[in-house]
């Protein structure tokens, strides 16, 4: 089941990733995951794993708490 903080997470994670000007393509390259899961977990249609929440932390060089810390983004 796709929660409301699931979706914030995704949505964090498209905003931390073209914050860095980064595309879908890149990011998953840096984080070695496949460009579809970026999509789907930024569309907020997929539940990620924390192995994959923790690549994407360290893609974008930012603490896997910070990225899971969705206080502040509004859907």
């Amino acid at each position: 089941m796709i929660t409301e903080r699931i979706k914030k997470i995704g949505l964090k994670v498209k905003l931390e990733r073209v914050k860095r000007g980064l595309s879908r393509e890149k990011l998953a390259e840096m984080a070695d995951l496949h460009t579809g899961t970026i999509g789907t977990i930024e569309r907020g249609e997929k539940e990620p794993s924390i192995t994959t929440l923790e690549q994407i932390a360290a893609a974008l060089n930012i603490e896997f708490e910070d990225l899971i810390n969705v206080s502040n983004v509004e859907l």
